[in-house]
């Protein structure tokens, strides 16, 4: 069987991280990662061209030394306080002579879905198809073969912002890579952290990173609401320097090291100038750490009050991303959230060549773009063109065959 490659780039506030994997006869296997600090990117916007080429130049050169092939397509993720979404529904007559909806008057609801009042600056991300009602027969997920005049679907739309994702895409191409296409990253961090049965039954994650949270709410299977907001872990690192009057980096290993633990102890952080060193209590550190993660936390409540109807179930809420390994994160969320919380780790079962180390919630997206990029899923992304061949080629088939 002919192996095809599959790469993730997940382009952060904080690090670039482009996984690199092989879809062969045993399914889909990490082969390479890498990694570099991101210098050129604040709250998912890039901000500097130039060194944000040069992180996915350094983590794309990596991977491909630690997988030891070379590859030009990437799947690519975007987030950012720019990208909105919304749930439209959409109606049309079934075609056939026979009343029984094909897959092209799927495809024609899908595209009338997507028919909505957009601002000239703005696009189409994602066309996310919910459910399918048939002659008023709601919450039909594949219609296709059913008889029926009437075919109507309720689509989560997600929009942003036309030349932010285009600063994206630039700076991918010039780095020598070709986009496959975008997907916005609560959505991929989903595909590989959450459960069928937690989407079915009612869920929130939160993709905390370093410049953004990611929301994504789902609700009988599909996403129903998702959105970003503009704080992340570096916003609660600069907090610890301040409070402490210590560096980033030494704030940074403080945070990962005690976040928010309920322990009793003294520790000992370097100063400004490094020259010395001076003592701090865990309990110094929480009255600077828990107020600024119920403050983010509350953002994201406060989102989905606003935006998901007070009917719809939820059952958990799920952390991921870097944001996720904060000590003491998970009593805080159960306190904001009044739900059980846990922290969501990529799933092994969905992929395998998965180390310790990636097993972690800051490469939640990056897998679960790889995800996006070789099963061609419900969530699936908008592409941006291409070649033909490989991974491109099984894409565009997907979208020719949508439900078959």
């Amino acid at each position: 069987m002919k192996h095809e490659t599959v790469c993730g780039l997940d382009i952060g506030t904080t690090k670039t991280c482009t996984v690199v994997a092989v879809n062969g006869s045993a399914g889909l296997e990490i082969v390479g990662v890498g990694e570099a600090p991101s210098l050129g990117m604040r709250k998912g916007v890039v901000v500097d061209l130039d060194e944000t080429i040069k992180s996915i130049e350094a983590a794309t050169e990596k991977a491909e030394r630690m997988a030891g092939i070379h590859f030009s397509e990437v799947l690519v993720g975007i987030t950012g306080d720019h990208v909105r979404s919304t749930n439209n529904r959409a109606v049309v007559a079934v075609s056939g002579e026979d009343r029984e909806v094909t897959r092209g008057d799927v495809r024609r609801v899908i595209d009338a879905s997507k028919i909505i009042n957009l601002p000239s600056d703005r696009q189409i991300i994602h066309a996310l198809p919910r459910y399918f009602t048939v002659d008023g027969q709601e919450g039909v997920s594949d219609p296709v073969g059913m008889a029926g005049a009437r075919l109507e679907v309720d689509t989560h739309i997600v929009t942003g912002s036309s030349s932010f994702i285009t600063n994206v895409l630039k700076c991918v191409a010039r780095a020598g890579l070709e986009p496959q296409g975008v997907v916005f990253e609560p959505l991929a961090s989903s595909a590989a952290t959450l459960l069928k049965e937690e989407k079915q039954v009612g869920v929130v994650l939160l993709d905390i990173g370093g410049g953004t949270t990611d929301i994504a709410v789902y609700s009988l299977g599909s996403a129903i609401y998702t959105a970003t907001i503009p704080v992340g872990g570096n916003v609660l690192t600069s907090d610890i320097s301040l409070g402490l009057k210590t560096t980033l980096s030494e704030a940074e290993a403080v945070k990962k090291r005690l976040g928010a633990t309920p322990s009793d102890e003294r520790f000992e952080v370097r100063t400004l100038d490094g020259r010395a060193t001076h003592e701090h209590t865990t309990a110094e550190l929480r009255q600077i750490v828990v107020p600024r993660v119920l403050e983010t936390l509350r953002m994201a409540r406060q989102k989905i009050v606003e935006n998901v109807p007070r009917d719809v179930v939820l059952g958990e809420v799920v952390l991921t991303g870097g944001g996720a390994q904060l000590p003491g994160i998970e009593r805080i969320a159960e306190e904001v959230f009044g739900l059980p919380v846990r922290v969501g780790l990529p799933n092994p079962n969905t992929i395998g060549g998965l180390t310790d180390a990636m097993a972690a919630p800051q490469y939640s997206t990056a897998i679960g773009l790889l995800l996006f990029g070789v099963n061609g899923e419900r969530d699936a992304a908008l592409r941006h063109g291409g070649r033909s061949n490989g991974v491109v080629s099984k894409v565009q088939r997907w979208l020719a065959d949508l439900w078959a």
